[in-house]
């Protein structure tokens, strides 16, 4: 299956990915790909992550040019690979300590980076909340088969407006890339982490000798988003258009390149 992506107007870069979900009209989403900045190899030329080694003022180009595109406020995260998720208001500054973020509020843009890691979008079918998930598979597996997605999932319903519980609860989901399922080896812990949340997690892992694994992290991800009973699951599908490692010109990759750029994800509502 091919990326799902569509050239947009101006000043969209026809090279980014806008996903094709079933979120409502009035939320918005976008998923960076490397073109579109300033910034020299090896971060050519979108790196919009502060924390890599590219020059500030070309890290601070690129985010302006990302802003400016989306018509929104993107909110960046200091991210852990934890659980924490954050929820923005107008005034959220950057760098708060999160691996997801939420929001309420119209023309906030919930944001994350990512370079291998798994973005995972929600929004409500009611359009009235969004989120956005940094899944790499430390905060993805979490502890006891509750990590950032069940986190963000429960803070989700606790915020959906009552008087909307028909639809405001239904929630839906869109994966963007991430290292792929035949690129992504890992060792035995990272399967064993999984398996203690949930033994049908087996089935996303593959033997390869030697105490190593290939994982399947949208594969995982997928699961976790079933077992909320989200079942509306559009964009990563495990094919090779949406593996970061295989991708070469098109994402950055930190498993491939070791110093790498980083992507942004965004979703937000209408201001």
């Amino acid at each position: 299956m091919a990326v799902s992506h569509k050239s947009a107007d101006p000043p969209w870069h026809p090279d980014w990915l806008i996903p094709q979900w079933s979120a409502p009209a009035g939320v918005h989403a976008v998923c960076t790909t490397r073109a579109g900045g300033v910034s020299a190899a090896p971060y050519a030329s979108l790196n919009l992550g502060d924390h890599v080694g590219d020059r500030a003022a070309d890290v601070a180009a690129n985010r302006a040019i990302f802003a400016q595109a989306l018509g929104a406020k993107p909110v960046f995260l200091n991210q852990l690979h934890g659980t924490r998720v954050l929820q923005l208001g107008a005034q959220t500054p950057h760098a708060c300590e999160a691996d997801a973020s939420l929001t309420l509020h119209p023309g906030v843009a919930c944001t994350i980076m990512v370079a291998d890691c798994l973005p995972v979008l929600l929004a409500t079918r009611c359009g009235t909340l969004v989120g956005a998930a940094h899944a790499g598979w430390r905060s993805l597996s979490g502890q006891g088969g509750w990590g950032i997605l069940e986190q963000l999932h429960k803070l989700f319903r606790a915020l959906a407006p009552v008087q909307q519980a028909q639809t405001a609860t239904e929630i839906v989901a869109w994966m963007g890339p991430c290292i792929g399922p035949t690129a992504f080896q890992v060792g035995a812990e990272v399967r064993t982490a999984f398996l203690a949340g949930n033994p049908r997690s087996a089935r996303c892992f593959t033997a390869q000798g030697q105490g190593k694994w290939l994982a399947d992290l949208a594969g995982l991800a997928r699961q976790r988003l079933l077992a909320l009973g989200i079942t509306q699951i559009d964009g990563n599908d495990g094919s090779a258009a949406w593996c970061t490692v295989t991708q070469t010109s098109r994402f950055f990759s930190h498993r491939r390149d070791g110093v790498s750029g980083r992507l942004a994800v965004s979703v937000w509502r209408d201001g």
